[in-house]
């Protein structure tokens, strides 16, 4: 066995994602590598490996929320890391972005979350991620055309809620998120109602509650994969402490919190906790242990063919 198929996997953090990074190599025994990245006066990226990929698995660690100046530096490293001999790359996103836009919901309307899952397909061999927003998709082969793991965050979130908050009640935001928050509420072995929505802008819901009758004993903690304007998570903790309720704890999965949203939220509800999916003050639920699980079959698996075409093509780290 040659000196170069026996070195460990390979870790680099995109910038803003060292913390994950090196969880997950603890986790995997990988090597936490460096790569140097900036930008040029004219706000080109310029992208440097600092630790050679050559003859490496190759995982490039980078949560992809306010994604559009993330994406070239990813796929800038992605090339460099196969033109510099890796012999697979794959990508670490704990939140993966571009998926909303699952369909033309008006005339003329861009289907982004295809484009981007046909364009990261080119770049990368595999991709690790955490509940990504599958609400028409039954899953993410339908537009990636690499082999995915989607990790659920529901068993980190049930034993953080377990832990901490005395006789729950979880609520939903709206009706298609039941199943996710029915299987919560299974884990944590507690009732849960949800919401009736309607949007009629990013920033307009109409929220209808729930009944919480006979459940006055119990703390109402709102469930949601994914904060952004967090308008219904804020109506609907103001409305169910004007009910007679507690205020709520607010508990999300991804932490993206545009605008001032946060700072709203924070006013209406006892306490607000995310997963380290994306970087984050309220994150308080690691959820490193089941994405390193999931990587580590992608790290640890056979090359496929053009990796080893890339791999005899390499001639030293350059």
């Amino acid at each position: 066995m040659s000196e170069l198929e026996i070195l460990p996997p390979l870790l680099i953090p995109l910038p803003g994602n060292d913390d994950m990074a090196e969880k997950l190599a603890d986790r995997l025994g990988a090597e936490l590598g460096k790569m140097a990245t900036r930008q040029f006066p004219d706000e080109e990226t310029y992208l440097r490996f600092d630790t050679s990929p050559a003859g490496r698995s190759v995982g490039l660690v980078c949560t992809l929320d306010r994604p559009d100046p993330k994406f070239l530096p990813l796929i800038f490293a992605a090339s460099a890391a196969r033109r510099l001999g890796a012999s697979r790359v794959g990508l670490i996103a704990p939140y993966l972005c571009y998926m909303r836009q699952d369909k033309s919901f008006q005339p003329g309307e861009a289907i982004t979350s295809a484009t981007f899952a046909r364009s990261l397909s080119r770049e990368i061999d595999w991709l690790a991620t955490v509940d990504p927003h599958l609400h028409r998709y039954a899953s993410l082969d339908a537009i990636y055309s690499i082999p995915t793991r989607a990790i659920a965050a529901a068993p980190a979130v049930a034993q953080w809620i377990r832990g901490t908050v005395e006789q729950p009640l979880l609520i939903g935001p709206d009706i298609e998120s039941e199943q996710w928050v029915s299987n919560l509420a299974e884990l944590v072995g507690a009732p849960y109602q949800v919401l009736r929505k309607e949007r009629f802008g990013d920033r307009d819901v109409r929220i209808s509650l729930p009944d919480t009758k006979g459940f006055g004993d119990r703390t109402p903690v709102l469930v949601d994969d994914i904060v952004s304007s967090a308008q219904t998570m804020i109506e609907t903790a103001r409305r169910l402490h004007a009910s007679g309720l507690p205020r709520p704890i607010c508990v999300a999965v991804h932490a993206l919190f545009a605008g001032d949203s946060f700072a709203k939220l924070k006013k209406n509800s006892g306490r607000i906790v995310t997963t380290n999916t994306v970087v984050h003050f309220s994150n308080a639920i690691d959820i490193s242990e089941p994405l390193a699980a999931a990587v580590a079959e992608f790290l640890q698996g056979s090359e496929p063919g053009r990796q080893k075409q890339m791999r005899r093509r390499y001639r030293g780290f350059q």
